[in-house]
Order: C-alpha cells, then structure tokens, then sequence
C-alpha cells in the first residue's frame, strides 16, 4: 500500500510562487535576447508587457500613446507558439491595424493627440496532442 503525503496548503502555495516567478524570469530573459534588439532605433518604454500563452488563447492590453511621437509596436512570441497575430484597436474598438492583413510582427506610426488604444494578440489554434506554452510579449519603443 502506498503512502499519500499530504502538503500543507502553505507548502503548495510557495512551491507554485517559485513556479510563477521561474516563469516570469524565462520571460524576461526571452524578451531581452529575442524581442528587445527588434525594437531598433527606437527607445523601449519601461513597462513590460508579456505573459505565458499556449495555443488558441487570446490576450488584450490597454496602452496610452502620446501624441506627437513616433512608436513601433511590436508583438513577439516564443517560436513554439506558431505565427501570432494582432490587432490594434481604438477606444471605440475600430480597428486600426491588423497583422494578419500585413504579416508582420510590428507596426510603426505615429498619433497626432494623446489616445488609448487596446492591443489584441491571439496565439493560433493547433491539433496537436500536447499544448506547449510560450512567451509572448507586447512591447513598445518611441522616438521623437
């Protein structure tokens, strides 16, 4: 007969804290050596944006952007992710751009007025048998 541990609730919860920090920490390092040197030319701002995706989940982020200023948005995933896909959206939810239309990971321009928009990322759907998770990270730089 098999013995079952039981593990106070204390334990359990530190262990998925370590779990959540270690995958904050692949993230992070992900998005430094990956995604950060496709921003180019332009200065990252000091919010970062990213979270673990598996296939078929969809993710949306309210961002301000202000005016007078040039901007690359970009959207950067984990290879195992497949192509993502993104939407920008304005405050009425109109749709401003779509990457799928321009199959590209980032989109450049500029705003006249200071104003938010929603940013929409979906991670395809794949039959496979087992779902790997990825990071997938929104990240944005401007220039004067």
């Amino acid at each position: 007969m098999t013995a079952i541990k039981k593990f106070p609730l204390a334990v359990l919860a530190l262990v998925m804290t370590f779990t959540v920090a270690d995958a904050t920490a692949q993230c992070r390092t992900f998005t430094k050596k990956r995604c950060l040197p496709q921003l180019e030319d332009y200065v990252q701002n000091d919010n970062y944006n990213t979270a673990v995706l598996i296939p078929g989940d969809e993710a949306e982020l309210e961002l301000t952007f202000f005016g007078d200023r040039a901007y690359r948005l970009l959207v950067c995933g984990h290879p195992v992710l497949g192509d993502l896909s993104f939407q920008v959206l304005d405050s009425r939810g109109n749709g401003i751009y779509d990457s799928a239309d321009k199959e590209s990971d980032h989109f450049d321009f500029r705003v006249a007025n200071t104003q938010q928009m929603t940013i929409r990322v979906q991670v395809p759907q794949t039959d496979a048998v087992i779902q790997h998770e990825g990071c997938v990270s929104i990240m944005v730089g401007s220039k004067g």
